[in-house]
C-alpha cells in the first residue's frame, strides 16, 4: 500500500506540468494581458513606454517558454508570485479565500447524505410504490434543474417573497451559508438518490439478502449491516467527485450569492485576466482531483476484498 501511494503521489508531477502548461498556453493564446487590461479599464492614456515597462516588471515581455518555467519553478518552491491586479502575493489571497470553499463543501455534502442516503433507502425498499415514484418524480425534476436556475428559484421564494434571507452574502454568514448549500444541495441529492437506490435494489435482489430473509433476519438489520456495506463504493466514488468538484470552488454558485470563495477568485482573474491567479487555480484543482481520487481508492482497497486481494496479487 505505501508503494502503491508513493507512486500515484509521483504521478502528480506529469500530470501537474501538463495542466499547468495547457492553461498557460491557452491564456496567452487566448490574447491579451493583464497590463494592457489594466490600463484600458482605469481610464488612463499612458504611453507604450509605460506599459512595456509594466510588462518588463511582470516578466511579460519574456517568451513563453521562459515565463512558464519561471512560475512552475516558483511554485515548486511555495513563490506563486504576485497578483497583477491587486499586487498581493498569490498565496496569500487563495488561502485567504479557501475557508469559505472548505466551509460551504462540508454543509453541502453534509445536507447532501443526510437527503440522499435515506430517500435512496426508502425508495429502493419501497420499489414500484407511490413513494417510489414520488421520490423518483422529485429526483428527476432536481437533477433537471441547472445549478443557476434553482439558486434564482430559491432567491425568489425565500429571499425576495418571504424575506427569511439575504440574497448574497452579509455578516451573517449562518444565514449567507443557506442558500448556496441548499442550492449545491438540491441537484447532488438529486443525482445521489437515484444512484443510491439503484445500488440498493441491486443488493436487494442477491442470493444473501434472500438468506438472511429466509433465516428470519429483520428488514432493518439486512439494510443498515449488509446491503449498505455493499453499496458504499458506489456512494464513495459520488462524493469523492463532488468534493473534487466543490473544493475546487462551484464558480457560478460563489458569483450568483457573491460567496467569497476560490471559485469566484478564479471568476474574477479570468476577467481581469490575472494569470498568477488563475494558474494558482488551476493548479489546485490537478492537486485536489489527484488527492481525492487517491483517498478514494485507498478507501476501496479496505472496503472491498476484491480490490484488496487483486492488488496484493498485482
Amino acid at each position: 500500500m505505501g508503494k502503491y501511494i508513493v507512486r500515484r503521489l509521483l504521478q502528480l508531477i506529469p500530470i501537474l506540468i501538463g495542466i499547468t502548461f495547457l492553461s498557460f498556453a491557452m491564456m496567452r493564446l487566448a490574447g491579451g494581458d493583464a497590463v494592457t487590461y489594466m490600463y484600458e479599464n482605469a481610464g488612463v492614456n499612458v504611453s507604450q513606454e509605460v506599459i512595456d515597462q509594466a510588462k518588463a516588471e511582470y516578466g511579460l515581455d519574456q517568451p513563453f517558454l521562459v515565463q512558464y518555467a519561471t512560475w512552475f519553478a516558483g511554485m515548486v518552491t511555495g513563490d506563486m508570485g504576485v497578483s497583477y491586479v491587486s499586487h498581493r502575493d498569490v498565496y496569500e489571497t487563495f488561502v485567504s479565500k479557501l475557508p469559505a470553499t472548505i466551509l460551504l463543501t462540508i454543509t453541502s455534502i453534509a445536507l447532501t447524505v443526510l437527503i440522499a442516503v435515506p430517500l435512496g433507502i426508502l425508495s429502493a425498499v419501497r420499489h414500484n410504490q407511490w413513494v417510489d415514484y414520488l421520490i423518483r418524480f422529485l429526483s428527476f425534476i432536481g437533477n433537471s434543474m441547472p445549478n443557476f436556475f434553482a439558486a434564482l428559484v430559491l432567491i425568489y421564494f425565500l429571499s425576495i417573497k418571504l424575506g427569511w434571507l439575504p440574497v448574497i452574502t452579509n455578516d451573517n454568514v449562518a444565514q449567507s451559508l443557506i442558500l448556496p448549500t441548499l442550492t449545491l444541495a438540491i441537484s447532488m441529492a438529486s443525482k445521489y438518490t437515484r444512484q443510491v437506490r439503484a445500488a440498493v435494489l441491486e443488493e436487494l435482489n442477491k442470493d444473501y439478502v434472500m438468506g438472511a430473509r429466509a433465516r428470519g433476519v429483520r428488514g432493518k438489520v439486512i439494510i443498515w449491516k449488509s446491503v449498505m456495506k455493499s453499496s458504499m463504493l458506489t456512494i464513495i466514488t459520488l462524493l469523492a467527485l463532488s468534493i473534487g468538484s466543490l473544493l475546487g470552488g462551484t464558480t457560478i454558485v460563489e458569483t450568483i450569492f457573491m460567496w467569497d470563495g476560490v471559485g469566484k477568485m478564479a471568476v474574477d482573474a479570468i476577467t481581469m485576466r490575472d494569470y498568477p491567479i488563475i494558474q494558482a487555480y488551476v493548479a489546485w484543482m490537478a492537486v485536489i482531483y489527484v488527492l481525492v481520487n487517491l483517498v478514494t481508492d485507498i478507501i476501496y482497497h479496505y472496503l472491498d476484498p476484491r480490490v484488496r486481494l487483486g492488488g496484493d496479487g498485482a
